[in-house]
């Protein structure tokens, strides 16, 4: 037998699919996370939970001439000792034979352990390792020895070691000499290989005895993986399970979620594993960095690591809400201390990046500015940033002073697609000055005009992002309607919207529905039982919502484009979107917040979890599609579990006991709810223009820099100028009263002192 595997380099590599059974990882030194799907393991992640270093390892039985791959025999079972213990037990029966496997992180070191048992007679055990080194398998270089299989690229290394060890092993190349193959050419293992590399690889070994534990450590070095490999299996399966148990037991006396003895075992035990699914995405090395998911949305179709093990900052808000309602007190100040780390110069924060800080997407949300400052000032309402004010005052002030001079339009949504203005983001702007502005970390001027805007933008929203007498809204007996997002410069009900994900298409503005609108009144800017909230709630029950056997389940707008195409195959960059379980959650808030049974949407997210209660970003809504895996009400092949979905879950049973959303603040409710507070001026903004402005307003022309105003009336006429002033956040302004201008038009353009004349002028009708 040759010792250099023949083959090279292998087929084109993918990831696996990112329908997770169950995630983990322990809570001291070790780092390493590890994913399980379809009863054996997916993608292993070190150092850092950004990083994918295997694809996946699994396992073949051979018993009376036949042999079996046991993820494709989909007949497994999985448990866990408790709800908040991620400590897999996984059993995989056939008529032939039964393989049990416990899978767990020793705490001390970068080694994952696999205790397997394997019964029935004559049957033989193969473990398969594909090792995607450094997030790439297209270099990897394998090799065996007497100690175990060990594949390394670069600064990577990685070893697979038994404690009973192995009878012979092979490592060749995917789809030609790898030892799947060889069973599949040859019903048996016949190759030996040595050595394969660079290239796709992957490796077998025929295990010495069906019970044992098997070790894969990771390391710098080949040197460094073998030691941590042997030192962990010296220690002991039972002591290493029980430093693991341990650690979390620890974690969880932290645990502390309000009436948590009145809720029903089912609900709290969902919520205990939703924390540690959580806790299981946190960044080790840096503390408060949790990634999005630790899965590869349809990976089974491509190659490049761009899932979503990276650091969303609204997704961190989003869980760091939710470990406040759970008492984890300490989690949320290091959410809070990361996110300043990672705060750009300018105030604002990247789309996303890798655990260590560096950026990955170079998108801009601003409602990834807005929602840090509302998370800071739940902590300070907690009194929990002692020691850490100057660095939040920081924070805040860079963050609003962003807002200020980039708002009310975003660049992007929340779903990273459109550019305009939307009620979500809006709304967390809102929401994010007004708190801001009472936190007492701006001084009184900048306190001042952010309460002016707030109320300018707020007075506005509807002439923003509202419609009425639409087709729409007549088809459906509504007086309007709230849109998704209007990228356009004029009112809601003309214009169209660029469809993303839909190979250039466009609908009217007016059309586009979303739940975006929820959050006007979870943040207390208007009242949910407002009519205009009520009529979209009704629009979006009906256009939006698919009652499935076991609640109802959302889209995220009409028309998407981001899931599987109509036969089930994999996104590539168009497709049809599918049903988001977190948006029952968005409406479970709106129902509590009527005063109306959340329970259906409670059900609902419960309903769409994995064996291993992982929540799905997405869940199939047509007929089932044995060939890709989807059963309607399943999880689709998008991300799964996405920590957010697990956040909103925990905040939905959180409203659901107390009546309050987390992210309410008094000062907002107050303001707009109890004191109908109103705006008496409107502050132009180059990147939306005002339209024609009432004269009961004042109009502040504003920029980012001082400047002369020179204008006039109706066609230039009685031309005057007018030196800014300072407003707050380094923006400049000068006031025109409208009150004796109706039926004029204004004609105005700026001198700039460091830039000159603009070259553009304006014109404003007034009413």
């Amino acid at each position: 037998m040759s010792k250099i595997a023949p083959g090279g380099p292998g087929i084109s590599p993918t990831w696996t699919s990112s329908a997770k059974d169950i995630i983990g990882t322990s809570l001291l030194k070790s780092r390493v996370w590890f994913t399980v799907g379809y009863g054996i393991l997916n993608e292993i992640y070190w150092p850092s939970c950004s990083k994918p270093q295997i694809r996946d390892l699994g396992f073949i039985v051979a018993v009376n001439g036949e042999w079996f791959e046991v993820k494709r025999l989909h007949n497994y079972t999985l448990s866990t000792p408790s709800a908040e213990l991620l400590l897999p037990k996984i059993t995989h029966k056939h008529q032939l034979f039964t393989l049990e496997l416990e899978i767990i992180v020793d705490p001390l070191r970068d080694v994952l352990l696999i205790q397997y048992k394997l019964e029935g007679n004559g049957a033989k055990l193969y473990s398969l390792l594909s090792p995607h080194l450094s997030g790439n398998s297209e270099s990897n270089i394998g090799f065996i020895t007497s100690k175990g299989m060990i594949a390394e690229k670069d600064d990577y290394a990685i070893m697979l070691a038994a404690d009973s060890g192995f009878n012979r092993s092979s490592v060749g190349y995917v789809g030609n000499s790898d030892g799947w193959q060889d069973f599949h050419q040859n019903g048996q293992m016949t190759w030996e290989y040595e050595q394969a590399g660079p290239g796709n690889i992957a490796m077998m070994g025929e295990l010495t005895e069906n019970n044992g534990v098997l070790a894969l450590s990771f390391a710098n070095t080949k040197e460094g993986a073998q030691t941590l490999a042997y030192s962990s299996l010296a220690t002991g399966y039972p002591n290493v399970r029980e430093q693991y148990v341990i650690c979390w037991t620890e974690w969880f006396k932290f645990f502390n979620f309000p009436k948590s003895d009145k809720l029903p075992d089912v609900l709290l035990d969902a919520i205990k594993r939703s924390m540690a699914v959580i806790k299981s995405h946190a960044g080790g090395t840096f503390p408060g960095a949790l990634v999005a998911s630790l899965s590869i949305p349809w990976g089974y179709a491509h190659k490049d690591t761009g899932g979503y093990h990276l650091v969303w900052p609204r997704d961190l808000v989003e869980v760091g809400f939710s470990m406040l309602t759970c008492g984890m007190l300490l989690e949320a100040k290091q959410i809070l201390s990361y996110l300043i780390s990672i705060q750009l110069p300018d105030g604002h924060w990247m789309q996303n990046n890798f655990t260590d800080g560096r950026p990955y997407w170079q998108g801009l949300q601003l409602d990834e500015v807005a929602f840090p400052v509302l998370f800071a000032v739940k902590l300070q309402e907690e009194n929990l940033i002692d020691g850490m004010e100057a660095a939040v005052e920081n924070m805040i002030q860079k963050a609003i002073a962003f807002i200020v001079h980039n708002g009310p339009t975003s660049p992007q949504d929340r779903w990273e697609e459109n550019s305009g203005i939307n009620a979500f983001t809006l709304s967390l702007m809102i929401a994010a000055l007004v708190t801001g502005a009472h936190s007492k970390f701006l001084d009184k001027n900048d306190a001042e005009y952010a309460l002016k805007l707030a109320d300018d933008w707020n007075n506005r929203l509807e002439e923003w992002v509202y419609v009425e007498n639409t087709d729409l809204d007549q088809e459906h007996q509504i007086d309007g309607h709230y849109v998704r997002i209007n990228p356009n410069n004029c009112p809601a009900k003309y214009g169209y919207v660029d469809l993303k994900n839909r190979n250039g298409q466009s609908i009217e503005t007016y059309k586009l529905l979303g739940l975006e609108y929820l959050y006007l009144a979870r943040l207390g800017l208007r009242h949910p039982t407002d009519k205009r909230i009520v009529d979209t709630t009704k629009l979006i029950d009906k256009a939006l919502c698919v009652n499935l056997p076991h609640g109802p389940y959302y889209y995220r707008y009409n028309e998407d484009g981001y899931g599987e195409h109509e036969d089930g195959s994999a996104f590539d960059g168009s497709g049809i979107g599918r049903l988001w379980p977190l948006l029952s959650g968005e409406r479970g808030h709106q129902a509590v917040l009527c005063k109306e049974d959340a329970t259906d949407y409670i059900k609902a997210i419960l309903a769409s979890a994995s064996k291993g209660g992982m929540l799905p970003e997405q869940i199939w809504d047509q007929e089932d599609i044995r060939r890709y895996g989807l059963y309607k009400g399943r999880p689709s092949g998008s991300a799964m579990p996405l920590i957010w979905a697990h956040a909103e879950f925990i905040k939905l049973i959180y409203i659901h006991i107390s009546q309050k959303p987390i992210e309410q603040f008094a000062c907002v409710t107050d303001r707009y709810l109890k004191n109908n507070q109103k705006s008496d001026a409107i502050y132009w903004y180059d990147t939306i223009a005002c339209g024609s402005v009432s004269s009961k307003y004042k109009l502040w022309i504003q920029a980012s820099s001082p400047f002369n105003l020179h204008y006039g009336f109706d066609g230039w006429n009685d031309i005057q100028d007018q030196s800014s002033q300072p407003l707050g956040f380094g923006m400049y302004g000068v006031c025109l009263n409208l009150k004796n201008l109706a039926g004029k038009r204004i004609n105005f353009t700026r001198h700039f002192e460091n830039n000159g004349w603009e070259g553009r002028n304006w014109e404003v009708p007034v009413t």
